[in-house]
């Protein structure tokens, strides 16, 4: 049975929480992993990227000397790629770098990235995540008193406008929401804290059962079956 501490902000061990063995005791598959993550970074790419080539450089439309008796090679344009300020050979051109990946192996690969943060001791439950007021000081008081690593993702289920302005000067911290977090994401981080709210719902986003000690029914079931550790 999969058990993690529940802490207060002031790290102080307040409860325990169950986690679901079909999120959270899934076998890593790092190619799994790697290919999610490819093709989220691909996708992030706007494929903006243009070159002219040497018929939409401007200039060039008379030829430069005539074809002979003059001593140099022949040249038909200004706008050659072989000439300063010519067109480009083969340049990059608009296009899209979007893939696909089915949503079934989005899901099986965040149990993956979740899995493995727990069995390296790397993941850890808060109670909730709340600041006194909207300031970098009380953001930094509270980290403190987390004792968290480094480069921390702090996930919960909503971000108030206090929340964000208090973190938002912190650049080894990163908050996310629990609907919105990739495998990347997660993957960035050194540790990951959840408040108990973003737990339960990344839990039933992810298709696992509840994560307290209550009967919940089961989340749709994946197309991909995942490979429970043991």
């Amino acid at each position: 049975m999969l058990t993690v501490d529940v802490m207060n902000t002031k790290g102080e061990k307040v409860n325990t929480v169950t986690l679901s063995p079909n999120v959270f005791g899934v076998k890593a598959s790092s190619a799994l992993v790697h290919e999610v993550v490819t093709a989220y970074l691909a996708n992030e790419r706007r494929g903006t990227h243009s070159t002219k080539t040497r018929g939409e450089v401007s200039g060039g439309g008379i030829k430069p000397w005539k074809q002979k008796h003059t001593g140099n090679a022949r040249a038909g344009s200004t706008r050659s790629p072989l000439w300063r300020h010519g067109g480009v050979t083969f340049g990059p051109k608009p296009r899209s770098y979007n893939q696909a990946v089915p949503p079934a192996k989005r899901r099986l690969a965040m149990k993956a990235v979740l899995s493995s943060f727990v069995k390296d001791g790397k993941f850890r439950v808060i109670e909730n995540l709340v600041v006194s007021e909207p300031r970098t000081k009380r953001a930094v008081e509270l980290l403190k008193s987390l004792k968290l690593a480094p480069k921390s993702v702090l996930i919960v289920d909503s971000i108030p406008e206090i929340l964000n302005r208090a973190m938002r000067n912190i650049p080894t911290v990163r908050l996310r929401l629990a609907r919105d977090l990739t495998s990347y994401q997660a993957l960035l981080a050194d540790e990951l804290v959840f408040t108990r709210a973003a737990l339960d719902e990344i839990t039933t986003r992810l298709g696992g059962e509840g994560s307290d000690t209550s009967e919940r029914s089961s989340g749709p079931e994946n197309r991909i079956t995942p490979e429970v550790a043991k």
